[in-house]
């Protein structure tokens, strides 16, 4: 029983200071700078990740500067990913919508080799801060009508449900790029919603 090594592009993408960069550390090294410089261009980092024991991920997470949104270069960085990220603040009401623009734009020039859509989680990040500019319910409606694999509540500074909305995600890659045909298009029975993960007695938001 050989190992399988699987490689993955992961896209990061949402407006500048919604926290992709402070992500991509955290995930992929375990750290916390809140003094990053603003991305230009892309930045990508490699995350190497022991999925079971005949299996290892390697996961390229590319972390595409808020202010090239929706320049011809994004075609170029998407070319080839297995699945995306958007994240806003749930703070700031304009990086909340600005996300349809994102999935809109991802959509229009990238989908999987099947035509489907890749699959694509929208995380509300910062939710450790209050008060929020958009409701759970509002986050839920915005995410399904808009074709999001699902939603995830994430603090980047605190830690929190960082490694299980990518554990997800490379749940989806895998069940896509395995090729059985039974990977469900975006959206079908297969919703996620991760809120609900926080120990007991550690509230967040």
């Amino acid at each position: 029983m050989g190992q399988r090594d699987r490689m993955f592009k992961v896209l990061v993408v949402g407006d500048a200071t919604v926290g992709k960069t402070s992500l991509v550390q955290r995930y992929a090294n375990d750290s916390f700078n809140r003094h990053y410089k603003s991305t230009v261009g892309v930045d990508f980092a490699l995350k190497v990740v022991q999925w079971s024991e005949s299996e290892t991920v390697r996961l390229q997470l590319w972390d595409i500067a808020g202010q090239e949104r929706f320049t011809s270069m994004t075609r170029l960085y998407y070319r080839e990913a297995s699945a995306c990220i958007i994240m806003f603040d749930v703070t700031n009401i304009s990086t909340f919508s600005n996300s349809q623009k994102w999935k809109q734009d991802l959509d229009s020039k990238l989908v999987l080799p099947d035509g489907n859509p890749v699959p694509c989680l929208l995380l509300a990040n910062k939710c450790d801060l209050s008060p929020w500019a958009v409701t759970r319910d509002e986050v839920d409606r915005f995410s399904k009508e808009n074709g999001f694999s699902g939603w995830v509540e994430t603090s980047v500074k605190e830690n929190k449900n960082i490694n299980e909305s990518m554990r997800v995600l490379i749940e989806k890659m895998m069940s896509s790029s395995s090729g059985d045909g039974s990977s469900s298009a975006a959206g079908s029975g297969d919703y996620i919603n991760i809120k609900e993960t926080t120990p007991p007695g550690w509230a967040c938001c």
